[in-house]
């Protein structure tokens, strides 16, 4: 693509129409240089007179030729007085200078391309130019070979990556780029001089800075490109990691990066290429950072990548990544503090883990100060540092954007409930599955949650196992297991996986207003799948515990919430693999005696045509749907069989109820009584949750259910009926948790018409 701006592009054209048009046949030489047409680069730079020391660097250098040649440049280009304070600030002479410090100082200021003004902010996508969002173009200069002492101390010779993702393209030097800051780019994106001072506080922002120089005469016009003059001598940045090789102060965090993401791939052709450069028969590699390939854990990015996605061909020209690295000191603090909290060594965990941490820390794109809480990291957090408080150092570097931090990113892998299953090896199985389920749901820190927390060891009680050992190809999930207690056959597969996820979310409670901040009172709550358990003195009860509750042995506090330690697991009935017990066999409990106040109605279902005996089941009432009943006491039940709304006999005002009837009319009569006082789909409990019409399992003559109105409130509730007539559920009575449901006793009837 020809680079130059429009402008540039007449001014050569409109010189050769005019010379062409002045010129006699015989004069005419369309091979000959227009007169007209600007000297190269190297010949611009003579002509101007205040560029002598550049000029001899560029002769040292051995770039005279390319400069003075065809093609096609943008070269910042430092005057002499640029010179002067460099050689003062550095203690250089030009005589000092050798030539491969002459190609370095010119290289890196030399950008593929000729740009002006106008252009630089601009973004050259694949579809055309974008204006106003590039800040960075590729420049000559690139490391090539270097030497490298891995972490365990070997020594060899290696290349960067050129590529994300852990590729390397042969062919690509991997050049690096340079950052420039123009008034048309920060207003497109809401920055301002203060974004550039926050990095060079010495240099003031004109509105076309480069790095730390000021642009003092821009578009100087040449043949083969386009020079801007600035007042200062840049030198080429590092990299990340080539700037952490140089800076001992975050030796910590680099030393997680060499040994737990750094490898090193042998590479032929490069090896082949050293060879044929230096005639030396050193092998060259590959610096990558997929050490943790087997664990599906990267790095956000590679950090000594200079290409950025490398998605479009110059996508480097509008973005770069940034990294907020904590020094040592702190950083170790927070090691021994958090995540050796249940660990001997760093070496005694989950790599993964470690790659979290580093992962935490950086930022898949340019991080500006003015920014940090609109900026989020791979794991989706903002930068959660104070440009001011918090940021030791700072600096733009070749590929990223540096900020070295006195604190450690508040990250909520390490500081969420989750944390305190993911940082701790005896809940393993339990981070498994709620890495499958819930994870995302409760890093969130703006959201409170209470977890109860299920051991390895709890879960092996209960015949549950993880082994990876046992999976079989043909039997999905197979890894997951149940033994019965006393049993030595393992059931393994999709249904085991599936109770362990029901378990592990019943054990899940959001509480936004830290409603389980103690357990010492009495109480109901639903876990995040919708079931309910209640909790008394610090007991916990589920359906598949409330005749052995489990209780609670320690808890601690989380950034978003907070975690009880149990000597159990909150299951469901029975503790098997298999279909819970369904919900009449509760019933069948709760109105065994006609001492017991659901006897009644327990009576009139179990002789109904809804009812099997032989299994407990409800017709209607299907396993994996949520219900609540709401069942009349039995002086409700004879009410309700005094006014004719159930089966009864005799022909006083009290009768007698007729449990089993045996007209039709009477068993249909009775099924919908039962059907219109079973909420359909609908759990709901006296915590105040859910208010309003509800429908239940009875449908009116044209198929639609039939609906009663709740008033819920904490410790109480009120039903209305299509009637208008109320009932009031008998808290001291109610709350009987079952199979996905929820079973309450009322102190009237329901009645449909």
């Amino acid at each position: 693509m020809f680079q130059y701006s429009f402008r540039y592009f007449f001014v050569i054209l409109g010189g050769v129409f005019t010379l062409l048009s002045s010129c006699t046949k015989e004069e005419l030489d369309i091979y000959k240089r227009p007169a007209t047409l600007e000297p190269p680069i190297y010949q611009t730079l003579q002509s101007k007179g205040n560029f002598t020391s550049l000029l001899s660097v560029i002769d040292k250098s051995g770039y005279q030729r390319t400069l003075s040649s065809a093609g096609y440049w943008t070269f910042f280009a430092p005057n002499d007085d640029a010179f002067k304070t460099y050689f003062t600030s550095t203690g250089l002479t030009l005589a000092a200078i050798d030539s491969v410090k002459a190609r370095e100082i010119v290289q890196s200021m030399l950008v593929f391309n000729a740009f002006d003004q106008t252009r630089l902010p601009d973004y050259q996508s694949p579809l055309g130019w974008q204006e106003a969002r590039a800040f960075r173009r590729k420049t000559a200069y690139y490391t090539g070979f270097y030497d490298e002492t891995t972490f365990e101390g070997t020594k060899l010779k290696a290349v960067s990556l050129n590529r994300p993702n852990n590729n390397y393209i042969v062919g690509d030097n991997n050049n690096k780029h340079i950052s420039y800051f123009t008034n048309e780019y920060f207003s497109a994106i809401g920055l301002s001089a203060t974004d550039y001072n926050y990095f060079y506080p010495n240099t003031p922002y004109t509105g076309f800075n480069v790095m730390d120089a000021k642009v003092v005469n821009a578009d100087i016009f040449a043949e083969n490109g386009m020079i801007h003059e600035i007042d200062h001598v840049l030198n080429p940045q590092p990299s990340i990691d080539e700037f952490l090789r140089t800076k001992p102060q975050y030796s910590v965090f680099r030393n997680l990066i060499e040994k737990y993401a750094s490898t090193y791939a042998l590479n032929d052709p490069m090896t082949t290429k050293y060879a044929n450069l230096t005639g030396k028969g050193d092998k060259v590699y590959v610096k990558t950072f997929n050490k943790q390939a087997s664990s599906g854990k990267f790095l956000t990015f590679a950090p000594n990548c200079e290409n950025f996605l490398k998605n479009a061909e110059n996508d480097s020209q509008l973005d770069m990544w940034s990294a907020f690295i904590p020094t040592n000191d702190v950083l170790t603090q927070y090691i021994n503090n958090v995540l050796l909290e249940n660990y001997t060594s760093l070496d005694a965990m989950p790599p993964g883990i470690i790659i979290d941490l580093i992962n935490a820390h950086l930022f898949p794109t340019t991080v500006w100060p003015s920014k940090f809480r609109n900026s989020f990291n791979a794991l989706g957090e903002e930068a959660r540092f104070d440009a001011n408080a918090d940021v030791v150092e700072k600096k733009v570097l070749s590929n990223a954007m540096f900020y070295g931090t006195n604190k450690v990113q508040a990250s909520n892998l390490f500081s969420s409930v989750y944390s305190k299953a993911y940082l701790d090896p005896k809940f393993s199985i339990m981070t498994r599955i709620l890495d499958m389920d819930w994870k995302n749901t409760i890093l969130n820190p703006r959201v409170n949650y209470t977890l109860f927390m299920i051991s390895d060891e709890a879960f092996k009680a209960a015949g549950y196992d993880y082994d990876p050992s046992k999976f079989v190809s043909n039997i999905a999930n197979s890894e997951w297991g149940y033994t019965p207690p006393g049993s030595t056959t393992r059931t393994p597969g999709t249904s085991v996986l599936a109770s362990l996820q029901r378990i592990v979310a019943t054990s899940v409670i959001y509480t936004p207003q830290n409603q389980l901040g103690d357990l010492s009172g009495k109480g109901v709550i639903d876990a995040i799948n919708g079931e309910y358990i209640k909790f008394e003195n610090n007991k916990i009860y589920s359906t598949g515990t409330k005749n052995a509750p489990i209780s609670v042995t320690s808890a601690k506090t989380a950034s978003n919430g907070k975690v009880y330690y149990t000597n159990g697991l909150l299951n469901f009935a029975p503790n098997n693999t298999s279909i819970a017990d369904p919900i009449g066999k509760d019933l069948s409990v709760l109105g065994a005696t006609s001492d017991l106040p659901y006897y009644n109605f327990y009576q009139y279902l179990k002789n109904s045509t809804l009812f099997t005996a032989a299994t407990f089941a409800i017709n209607g009432v299907n396993e994996g749907s949520f219900y609540t009943f709401f069942v009349p006491d039995n002086a409700a039940i004879q009410a309700a069989v005094n006014a004719g709304l159930l089966p009864g006999t005799g022909t006083g005002a009290v009768k007698t109820p007729n449990f089993n009837p045996t007209s039709l009319l009477d068993k249909k009569i009775v099924e919908d009584f039962i059907n219109y006082h079973i909420l359909n789909k609908k759990v709901v409990a006296t915590d105040g949750k859910e208010s309003g019409a509800m429908e239940t399992l009875l449908k009116d003559a044209v198929g639609d259910p039939v609906k009663i109105s709740v008033i819920n409130a904490v410790g109480s509730m009120q039903l209305a009926d299509a009637t208008s007539k109320k009932s009031n559920v008998r808290v001291d009575k109610s709350n009987n948790l079952s199979n996905r449901a929820m079973i309450h006793l009322i102190d009237g009837y329901l009645k449909a018409n």
